[in-house]
């Protein structure tokens, strides 16, 4: 049984033994491939109606944006979801930064509004240290969890002596003296 062939679709009889078939569906098939990588790349849901005239405020925008949660989706920033509530957001910042608030200003505006919660990385503080904190807890308790397991089962596996009643029990099923 013959294999598969990129040219397998190719007329037999052409003079080039199907090179420029060949090629063209070596040509499709990297046209594919782009155009399938393109499409697992990080979008950008930024709208044109959205963005600002002024290049310098634009930039700012963005990297106010790129370091906000989307309070729908969680675990993107409003730069990257196309929920509604994002684009709010999006331009919100924008309207500050238009009004003359400095970066720390929209920040903090937001921050004041939704909590800490709206930032991707929330600063170190006491109501965000339980936040911080989880993953240490969890890895703790499930460390102490094993750990009583362990010691539990150790316990059990210690042998105890057999009591006088029952040596000579066992010596009668045995058939010993």
């Amino acid at each position: 049984m013959r294999g598969l062939s990129i040219t397998a679709h190719c007329a037999p009889h052409r003079v080039d033994g199907g090179a420029r078939c060949a090629r063209g569906a070596l040509a499709l098939s990297i046209a594919l491939l782009l155009v399938l990588v393109a499409g697992f790349s990080p979008a950008r849901a930024v709208e044109f109606d959205e963005i600002l005239p002024d290049r310098t405020l634009e930039a700012r925008a963005r990297a106010i944006s790129s370091g906000l949660r989307c309070l729908v989706c969680q675990n993107q920033s409003i730069d990257d979801s196309n929920a509604p509530l994002a684009r709010d957001l999006r331009l919100l910042v924008r309207e500050r930064l238009k009004a003359g608030d400095s970066d720390a200003q929209v920040r903090a505006f937001l921050v004041a509004r939704y909590g800490d919660f709206v930032l991707l990385k929330p600063p170190m503080t006491g109501t965000t240290l339980l936040l911080w904190g989880a993953p240490f807890l969890i890895l703790g308790g499930g460390a102490v969890a094993i750990a009583l397991g362990v010691r539990r089962r150790r316990r059990q596996a210690i042998a105890v002596p057999l009591s006088d009643e029952e040596k000579a029990r066992l010596k009668a099923a045995l058939g010993a003296e």
